[in-house]
């Protein structure tokens, strides 16, 4: 679905991807790790076609991103930023059925509209406040918001910054677990993170990034690793077995 070739980017001059070469096929569920400042969040903006200025290829369906019309591929890929700032008294409920914009054909919502926005709020447990103002939720709260618009869109391929970054630990498997469902459903679902244990216990692929270059593209077991964790992160760790015979990794003495 996805094929960049050699793709950069540089923000005033200061060059933050290089020569980035990937491929994703779905059904496929594949986290991004990598410390800050690695190009995560800039890899991301640029599939989801709101990085337009990289330079080589980003191929979605064989079609370069930026050349895609906007109503259609928002059909297709949906992208849940960190964070999203909203200065007007929108409710959850309201947010989430923001999602739905790209199928919009008159002045109210469609039967389908609000059955994709009931169906994404009971994914995400966002059922319980979707009457209170988003201002109002906390960081984790509007972070499930944020996903359920996204899968209100109904679209191919999700892409996710942080996606459990605010959430606590309860929420944080929840999210995992749903996107592992997702994936099975036949997404492709593609996540920045820095919690390597959180990629290593559910994703199918990890892409590892070090200052903008792809330091190692594998199944977790490949990439979780003492050589590659010291290559990316800076950091001595030990891995254990884990969960579902998953690697688990060990800090500290």
């Amino acid at each position: 679905m996805y094929r960049l070739r050699g793709v950069g980017m540089s923000y005033n001059g200061t060059p933050v991807l290089h020569d980035v070469t990937l491929e994703f096929e779905a059904p496929l569920f594949a986290a991004v790790v990598g410390p800050n400042g690695a190009g995560k969040s800039t890899l991301l903006g640029i599939m989801a076609g709101l990085r337009p200025g990289y330079a080589g290829q980003c191929l979605y369906r064989d079609r370069e991103v930026r050349r895609w019309p906007r109503r259609a591929f928002a059909r297709e890929v949906s992208f849940v930023p960190q964070t999203v700032r909203i200065e007007f008294p929108f409710t959850a409920e309201q947010v989430v059925l923001m999602g739905r914009t790209p199928y919009a054909g008159g002045l109210f919502e469609s039967p389908e509209d609000w059955e994709a926005v009931e169906r994404a709020m009971q994914l995400t447990d966002t059922v319980a406040f979707r009457h209170r103002d988003f201002r109002s939720l906390s960081g984790g709260e509007r972070q499930l918001v944020l996903l359920a618009s996204a899968l209100a869109q109904q679209p191919r391929v999700l892409l996710l910054d942080e996606p459990t970054a605010f959430l606590d630990l309860r929420h944080q498997i929840a999210i995992y677990g749903l996107l592992v469902e997702l994936s099975r459903q036949g997404l492709l679902v593609i996540a920045a993170t820095h919690d390597l244990n959180l990629a290593a216990a559910f994703a199918d692929r990890i892409v590892a990034l070090r200052s903008g270059r792809v330091v190692a593209d594998a199944a977790p077991e490949r990439v979780v690793d003492p050589a590659v964790i010291r290559q990316v992160f800076g950091v001595e760790a030990r891995v254990a077995p884990g969960p579902r015979g998953r690697p688990w990794i060990l800090y500290g003495e």
